[in-house]
């Protein structure tokens, strides 16, 4: 197989014939008929998977991967890529916000910059003012606790080599972040300026986000672990130094002063403090608990293909 474009499922009954119309014109100028498209179905609540398997009914092109239930779009990505079998690889949402034409202008600059990926970025992120502030604090957070360099406005949109893509399916965590994986498998990659359309409102909700954040960041830093232990340091030394001043007072000065909302105070802050830490070592544990049960991180429950020598139907 010379192609493969792999798209998820969530909510996307409009956009799923015109999308696989885009995508096949698109790929057939690159690779002619040696093509496939996997729609990966994440649970989707409304009509999703109907439309995508009466569309495999009637182009053998279409493969329709139906997932147990939702696992999440990072999870659900992994399982189109890891049912792809081409040569290259294009990962795109199916909403058409992404246009499926990008393939086209990735596959020229993939060949003349003799790179492994080619992805594309937002020079202005969509959305709100709400959304482009929550999304740029994301960027700066991820990038200041775990070091890597995610760029600012990336999209799913990426056009990928088959040793990328098999290099990728070598991560098998189980609390993955596609986003921070993409970065540290490495090989040469490239970006390509893109405009990203709005043609539905987001899924992420601000609680979503926060703990997209939580997991971006303790799936590739210890980082808040290490300032939980400087924090304690940096708390035990202050409390040292102030109970020496306190003697140091009562012995030569006078008696230090009583204050029943200073103890109040005190107490209601260092019982948050420790609360918040026995959290952030929490957050890590449950982590490993996750790893450690070997689970899969999606389950299919059936795929949806025309098969070999079947006749489409008249």
């Amino acid at each position: 197989m010379r192609l493969s474009i792999v798209a998820t499922l969530y909510q996307s009954a409009a956009y799923i014939g015109e999308f696989c119309q885009r995508a096949s014109a698109a790929a057939k100028q690159i690779a002619g008929e040696d093509y496939e498209i996997i729609l990966v179905n994440d649970g989707s609540p409304d009509n999703s998977l109907d439309v995508a398997v009466k569309l495999s009914e009637s182009d053998p092109h279409v493969v329709v991967i139906d997932l147990s239930r939702n696992f999440g779009h990072h999870k659900a990505m992994m399982t189109g890529l890891a049912n792809a079998t081409g040569q290259r690889v294009f990962l795109i949402d199916s909403d058409l916000e992404e246009e499926p034409e990008w393939l086209l202008s990735f596959e020229r600059q993939m060949d003349a910059e003799a790179s492994d990926v080619v992805y594309g970025i937002q020079s202005k992120r969509k959305g709100g003012f709400v959304e482009q502030i929550t999304g740029g604090f994301f960027y700066r957070v991820f990038r200041l606790l775990t070091g890597i360099e995610q760029p600012n406005n990336i999209v799913t949109a990426r056009l990928m080599s088959r040793r990328y893509v098999d290099a990728l399916l070598l991560h098998r965590e189980r609390e993955l972040n596609i986003g921070g994986l993409w970065i540290v498998t490495g090989f040469k990659q490239c970006h390509q300026t893109v405009q990203k359309h709005s043609t539905s409102p987001t899924t992420y909700s601000l609680s979503r986000k926060f703990s997209h954040l939580v997991n971006a960041v303790t799936s590739f830093s210890s980082l808040p672990l290490v300032f939980t232990f400087y924090s304690g340091l940096l708390i035990s030394s202050s409390a040292l130094a102030y109970i020496l001043y306190l003697v140091i007072r009562y012995l030569f000065i006078a008696s230090p002063p009583g204050g029943y909302t200073s103890i109040i105070a005190s107490i209601w802050l260092f019982s948050g403090l420790i609360i918040f830490f026995i959290g952030v070592q929490g957050i890590y544990i449950s982590k490993v608990f996750s790893e450690v049960k070997q689970r899969p991180y999606t389950i299919i429950r059936h795929v949806y293909k025309l098969s070999q020598g079947q006749e489409l139907p008249k």
